[in-house]
This record gives structure tokens, C-alpha cells and sequence, in this order.
């Protein structure tokens, strides 16, 4: 059974810098990452491990701003955000893959948290 619980988050002005984390269990493979979404949007990936890939995914727009790390003792996954703009303002998931699955694309990722709010303000 997957779980994902989210902490951090929060209110920053524009140019801020903002961590959240999730600890997480039942997942294998590492398949773990981040996701966003605000209100009448899909929710979009932000920052991903991917299985097989050396690097981390990247949304373009964050790419150079956020860090995506991770604790495998601690079983928890960080994500540092910083340059933030008001345009990152969103509900932050925390998510993770089937267990079992290699997670080589965005849309292995099934499994939400209940998200933590980041907002943004100019």
C-alpha cells in the first residue's frame, strides 16, 4: 500500500525559496516525484524520478530553480524551490508509482498525497 504524506510549503513573495517534503512507503524503484496543479488545470509534473534515467525529470519552467533529492534511509523526498514566482502558486502532490511498476514515463505515476499549498506573491 502506497502512502505519501506532505509537509512544508507555504507563503513567499516572488524571488522566495520554499522546501516541501513527503515521506513516503510502499514504493518501490524509487518512483517518486512532484507534481502541481491550480484550480481548472491538469494536474503537471514538476520534478520526477524516472526508472533508467541518470538525471531527474524537469519541467521546463522550473528547470535550474527546482532541486528534487531524496532520503532512501529516511524514505522521504525533497523538493527545493527557489526564484519563485507567482506563476509556481499552486497545490503541490507528492507522488509515487504503482508498486511493482517501472515508472519510465509521467504516466506510471498513479498515486496522489493530499497536497500542500504554495503560494506566491509579486
Amino acid at each position: 500500500q502506497v502512502q505519501l504524506q506532505e509537509s512544508g510549503g507555504g507563503s513567499v513573495q516572488a524571488g522566495g525559496s520554499l522546501s516541501v517534503s513527503c515521506v513516503t512507503s510502499g514504493v518501490t524503484y524509487n518512483c517518486v516525484g512532484w507534481f502541481r496543479q491550480v484550480p481548472g488545470k491538469e494536474r503537471e509534473a514538476v520534478a520526477v524520478f524516472l526508472a533508467g534515467s541518470s538525471s531527474p525529470y524537469y519541467h521546463n519552467s522550473v528547470k535550474g530553480r527546482f532541486v528534487i533529492s531524496q532520503d532512501n534511509a529516511e524514505k522521504t523526498v525533497y523538493l527545493q524551490m527557489k526564484n519563485l514566482t507567482p506563476v509556481d502558486t499552486a497545490m503541490y502532490y507528492c507522488a509515487a508509482a504503482r508498486p511493482g511498476a517501472w515508472c519510465e514515463s509521467l504516466a506510471d505515476f498513479r498515486y496522489f498525497g493530499h497536497g500542500t499549498q504554495v503560494t506566491v506573491s509579486s
